[in-house]
């Protein structure tokens, strides 16, 4: 979850490590630090408790007094915590010996029992968190008498756990050392001059050459060149891979905040992420890669594996695929799957959602089912091209969503559901479950969305309005049936968090099973109501918490005919939707009411406190 950025050069690197900072702060902003190997071969490092700029600041500072970070080569980390609170001490890089110094993404496992052995040994620690046993596994190596290389593939063989790593040692000043195992790290390759990060997009400004390293791998790099041992110690080859992201990707090109941006880039990425897959009304099976036709056309089940946002989209693809093909469908959280012990039968299709393609609890669900079960099946949905999610499944369905950098998801979201409309329309035609005619409909529905989409986002200035009535409350209830149901579990992520409001999502359906004790007039219900089959449950529902006094918010279709009154507000959002648009419009308004509380609020849209935007550790 936490970001590193490493580089060595011929030119002083720490403007390019800050820059690489600052775009990976939707990682983490605990705190941030950097070390550099200065032209006296000394390790001058700086850290900071809070976002990137108060390192930036600290280190402008002693620039002026002293040219200490002038060196080229260094390392730099933004931190998200999970050992030891968010404090000075606990920030990257840890040092020790006054020789080695160590950024750190992930969690080492056996670092208590290392941190007793070391301090048995005489070691003194100055922080809570595990990476600080790495600096001084490494040091107590190099003490011992063995060279930084082999020091290095010494420590890695103690540790147990996942992590990404990026080394700075006073004995090897032109080498640095990095290593990847269960947390993503890429090379970046410039023109005499070497970058390691935890996501290329940090790196975009200085190159777009990389490597993405394998699980296992670890690399020392030098000005000129890199080398690769792989997991069972022997040398290996990566391929220099060209990435097509732009380093303006990271701009919030005139927006007030990522997430904003974000939300309106929407019809333009579900545009992207139709475009190329349909031919003559109809989805083209290889758009999910080599051999999809095959795989699909014998699937008889799916079982989908998420988290969070990513979660909800796959509880809406449920529906979908049940209702409309017939085909058994299952969704489960990510960690859960991982760890219950599953079933796993054959003629399962496993679908992986991932944004970002690195998801800790996601990988580690795949892996287990590859482990398990290698004949079944993996088809990834991912906005991240060169993810470890990518790398390792069997099929792939890019969502095309764009470089996502606000935390709270929203486009990714709206891709993810597009994809997975695509899915059913692929397997429907392949075994026979859509006729044409219903196959060109669903079709022309979702060429219909981008517009659609557009047009929903036409209401912000109701949607702010309706902001200004919530912003003070405390709690917050989201209600939904059917294929809504999921969209009010997303509705209430996004407001809790970023606007800090307990939201909860529920069927509308279950409110006499408990969810009615909290109705009050401080008990604000927000409802979301399509025209369909179910519109006159749900009204039963509205007048069922209204008559217990709560404040109605109702985002509805135009011909639900549903009129506002005192503490009833009505907001047609849309209409003649079908199935398929239905939640991926209906959605959108509710990404705009969560972004409009959180900002009257004044909390920090974009990177909302104790979360990170890529879940690397579980």
């Amino acid at each position: 979850m936490c970001g590193i950025v490493a580089a060595i050069g011929q030119r002083p690197v720490w403007p390019i490590l800050m820059e690489g900072l600052r775009r990976l702060e939707y990682r983490g902003y605990d705190s941030a630090g950097m070390a550099v190997l200065n032209a006296q071969g000394q390790i001058a490092a700086s850290r900071a408790v809070g976002k990137v700029q108060a390192l930036a600041d600290q280190i402008s500072a002693q620039n002026l007094q002293s040219n200490d970070f002038q060196g080229c080569s260094g390392i730099a980390h933004t931190r998200w915590a999970t050992h030891g609170v968010p404090a000075e001490r606990n920030a990257h890089p840890h040092m020790a010996g006054g020789r080695v110094a160590v950024v750190h993404n992930g969690i080492i496992e056996n670092h208590a029992s290392l941190r007793i052995e070391l301090q048995q040994a005489g070691r003194v620690f100055l922080s809570d968190t595990d990476t600080e046993v790495i600096a001084h596994l490494f040091d107590q190596n190099l003490a011992a008498g063995l060279a930084p290389e082999p020091a290095f593939y010494a420590t890695l063989n103690r540790l147990h756990g996942a992590f990404a790593l990026a080394i700075l040692v006073t004995d090897a000043p032109d080498q640095l050392f990095v290593a990847r195992q269960g947390s993503p790290l890429v090379i970046g390759v410039g023109i005499g001059e070497l970058f390691a990060a935890s996501d290329a997009l940090a790196l975009l400004p200085v190159t777009q050459r990389f490597v993405y390293l394998a699980e296992g791998d670890r690399a020392v790099l030098t000005r000129d060149a890199f080398t690769v041992v792989d997991a069972l110690g022997q040398a290996v080859t990566r391929l220099i891979v060209e990435s097509t992201q732009r380093a303006d990707s990271a701009d919030r090109g005139g927006y007030k905040h990522f997430m904003l941006k974000e939300i309106h880039e929407q019809p333009r990425a579900i545009a992207d992420t139709l475009e190329g897959r349909i031919s003559d009304g109809r989805v083209l099976p290889a758009a999910f890669g080599v051999g999809a036709e095959a795989v699909l056309r014998d699937v008889q089940r799916l079982q989908i594996v998420a988290c969070g946002t990513s979660y909800h989209a796959g509880m809406v693809a449920r529906y979908w695929f049940e209702d409309i093909l017939g085909l058994p469908a299952a969704v489960e959280v990510s960690s859960e799957f991982h760890y219950r012990n599953p079933v796993l039968e054959a003629g399962t299709l496993l679908v992986m959602l991932s944004q970002s393609g690195e998801t800790a609890d996601t990988l580690a669900a795949l892996r287990m089912v590859r482990q398990r079960m290698p004949s079944m099946p993996i088809l990834a949905i991912c906005n991240a091209p060169e993810s470890s999610l990518v790398r390792e499944a069997d099929l792939v369905l890019m969502t095309h969503a764009g470089p996502e950098i606000s935390v709270a998801s929203t486009k990714a979201f709206s891709t993810q559901l597009v994809s997975l409309a695509l899915l059913l329309l692929a397997i429907g035609r392949l075994q026979g479950r859509l006729n044409e005619g219903d196959e060109r409909r669903i079709v022309a529905g979702l060429e219909k969305i981008p517009q659609l989409a557009q047009n929903a986002l036409t209401h912000d200035a109701e949607i702010l309005a309706l902001a200004e009535r919530l912003v003070d409350k405390q709690h917050a209830l989201f209600l939904g049936r059917g294929v809504m149901y999921p969209i009010a579990l997303e509705g209430a992520l996004k407001l809790k968090e970023i606007s800090y409001i307990h939201a909860e999502g529920y069927p509308a359906g279950e409110l006499k099973h408990g969810p009615l004790a909290l109705i009050d007039e401080q008990m604000p219900v927000i409802t979301i109501a399509p025209q369909n089959d179910l519109l006159d449950k749900l009204k039963s529902n509205m007048s069922e918490v209204a008559a217990r006094g709560a404040e109605l918010f109702v985002f509805a279709d135009e011909r639900a005919g549903i009129e506002p009154e005192p503490r009833l507000h009505v907001l047609p959002v849309t209409s003649h939707v079908g199935r398929i648009s239905a939640p991926i419009i209906f959605n959108i308004p509710l990404q705009l009411l969560a972004y409009h509380v959180a900002v009257l609020k004044g909390t920090d849209v974009d990177q909302p406190r104790n979360l990170a935007k890529s879940v690397t550790v579980e």
